[in-house]
């Protein structure tokens, strides 16, 4: 009951090959890969377009004031 005769793994195996075929296997695995390349390019550019940019230039002084003489007193 529980094995199968080479009969029945015959008549898988032709069904197998009438429902995908080599072309449309091999078709179906091309567009898998095309699906993930696309995925990773995807992926490569929201991290490009998520870094932090640098500008060139001069920088802005700091805004934190210096002590004085007043300030140390009290």
């Amino acid at each position: 009951m529980g094995s199968f005769s080479i009969w029945h793994w015959l008549v898988v195996g032709i069904l197998v090959l009438l429902l995908f075929g080599k072309g449309r296997f091999s078709d179906m695995m091309g567009d898998v890969a095309k699906g993930i390349k696309s995925f990773k390019k995807g992926m490569a550019e929201d991290d490009a377009a998520s870094a932090p940019k640098h500008i060139e230039g001069q920088r802005a002084p700091d805004a934190t004031p210096t002590p004085t003489a007043e300030t140390e007193i009290r």
